[in-house]
């Protein structure tokens, strides 16, 4: 299509292309099932056929195998392709809808054939709505252009798909690979360099290394890691099949199994997300089933968002919960999507480190120093493999995670323009100018009914006792407190910290993503940058 006419975008139905894509992306189960049964046929050849005839057939068999195993990555491609489109349309659509709103309350008319008129039975014709049409219409090309280049963009990734398709569609790339931990922008740079066959390839044979790299552009990450989504979970099956085999069982095997089941729980209710056509779609940027488990995912493509949120959930979270923890992300996109429809946001869910399970655990910083390479490599990952202009990044803590986020941001560093700390013990840091974002951009909420301001210093203790049996202490006070001393540092939602603070209703320690609380639009407004 040349372009995107009004009615033509008008009668769009994002929906519509979100759903084609899931359809392609559900055939990769078929498709593995069918490389299953040809390396079960090939092992029942081998054990009764010898000689050459039964190696060439073995052969054949391999490589038919091989190749059929290489179209997978083809059908999650299209989903990604058709999900983008519809998350394009849906932009294109908000701004059409606004273009006309702005007509009608300017008592104009919009034809249709995108025109714009004064409407003669409400306004008379001026200067001032010679204006406004003008703006009007405008808003009209922007939102008709936006719907272009989705158009253009989709059309232009499928043709490339089609073509690959029929020649030269993998190819092993050149020795090589980025280190493990690899600076983000040396792993763009040496994926960049790479062909489009030999990306094939390395998210084929190498989805392992493609999935875990900070740097390589979201979609293929996304396509590797979802390879390897039967991987998991086989090794979460044989790690239960262990521990029931084990004799006598005991009451540790039994709280592992408990684990096992968490994990696997988790698992699959990630990959229930993963496979549905809800909006937006999801990105498996990272899994580990380890320990209590890891992962890391987006709602829609921050490589193509306008808005990237970050966050990083505290005590207690790990795979088995990781859904839980993915619904207060998606929460803030929500709202985000409510306050400014033509825009582009993404969510990130950053749970890659070992939070702790206690509270005992949770009064060190020692997992939260761990943290921080980690989450200062992913940022700037986001920074690397973004298409386009930057992108505003905000980096979200929530309890402890707002110690991985503080500790990442003044160790390490990060690529953010903003960050948020809601209920947090303290960030490892005294003043908000520590954490190297630009001044304004460090905000905090703490609810009032929050059993997180209870989290005094261990020497506060002390300090209390000893003012019970030394009265002259209180008098003399207690050197280097203010009063806001937390866990870790300065209460960030005290403005003696430095930073800007916004409301939150009550809700406890977890309600700042109850519907309603005025804590979920304030972490929104920051994402916008509103």
């Amino acid at each position: 299509m040349s372009g995107v006419g009004y009615r033509q975008l008008w009668a769009a139905d994002p929906g519509g292309w979100r759903t084609a894509g899931v359809a392609w992306a559900g055939l990769t189960g078929p498709v593995e099932r069918q490389v299953g049964e040809l390396g079960a046929a090939g092992a029942r050849l081998r054990s009764g056929w010898s000689g050459a005839a039964a190696t060439a057939a073995d052969a054949r068999l391999a490589g038919l195998g091989a190749e059929l195993a290489s179209v997978a990555p083809a059908l999650i491609e299209v989903d990604q392709v058709l999900a983008e489109l519809a998350g394009r349309l849906t932009v294109a659509k908000a701004r059409l809808a606004a273009a006309v709103a702005q007509a009608d309350a300017a008592g104009l008319v919009v034809d249709r054939a995108g025109g714009v008129h004064v409407d003669p039975t409400r306004v008379r014709p001026t200067e001032r709505t010679g204006v406004a049409a003008a703006r009007v219409a405008a808003a009209l090309r922007d939102a008709l252009d936006t719907a272009g280049a989705a158009d253009r963009i989709a059309a232009d990734r499928l043709d490339e798909l089609t073509r690959a398709a029929g020649s030269g569609w993998a190819s092993p790339p050149p020795p090589g690979r980025p280190a493990a931990g690899a600076a983000p922008t040396l792993v763009r740079a040496w994926w960049a360099g790479l062909t489009p066959a030999q990306r094939r390839w390395l998210i084929g044979h190498e989805s392992a290394l493609v999935g875990r790299l900070d740097g390589v552009p979201v979609a293929a990450r996304d396509q590797a890691n979802r390879l390897r989504l039967g991987v998991w979970r086989a090794e979460l099956l044989a790690e239960r099949q262990r521990l029931l085999t084990r004799v006598p069982p005991g009451p540790l095997t039994t709280l592992r199994l408990h684990g096992v089941a968490g994990r696997l729980a988790g698992l699959d209710a990630l990959a229930g997300r993963l496979a549905a056509d809800g909006e937006p779609r999801a990105y498996l940027l990272r899994l580990d089933t380890a320990g209590e488990g890891r992962v890391v995912l987006a709602l829609g493509d921050p490589d193509q968002a306008d808005r990237v949120l970050t966050y990083v959930p505290g005590m207690g979270s790990g795979l088995g919960d990781a859904a839980g923890e993915l619904g207060r992300a998606a929460r803030v996109l929500d709202r985000c999507a409510t306050l400014a429809p033509g825009e582009r946001s993404a969510a990130v869910l950053w749970l890659d480190y070992d939070a702790p399970d206690f509270v005992t655990a949770a009064a060190s910083a020692g997992q939260a120093n761990d943290a921080g390479p980690a989450l200062h490599r992913f940022q700037e990952g986001l920074r690397a493999s973004h298409e386009g202009p930057p992108a505003r990044q905000t980096v979200l803590g929530h309890s402890y995670g707002s110690l991985v986020v503080g500790t990442a941001a003044r160790e390490h560093g990060l690529a953010a323009d903003a960050l948020v700390f809601v209920g947090s013990p303290g960030v490892g840091a005294s003043h908000a100018a520590e954490l190297g974002v630009p001044p304004g951009e460090v905000w905090a909420s703490r609810a009032p009914d929050d059993v997180i301001r209870a989290a005094r210093p261990v020497d506060e203790f002390g300090r209390r006792a000893l003012l019970g049996a030394a009265p002259l202490a209180a008098v003399l006070g207690w050197p280097d407190r203010t009063g806001h001393e937390l866990w870790f540092g300065h209460d960030p939602s005290d403005p003696g910290f430095g930073g800007r603070v916004f409301g939150s209703g009550r809700g406890g320690h977890a309600g700042y993503w109850d519907p309603g609380n005025p804590a979920l639009d304030g972490m929104a407004r920051v994402v916008l940058g509103r």
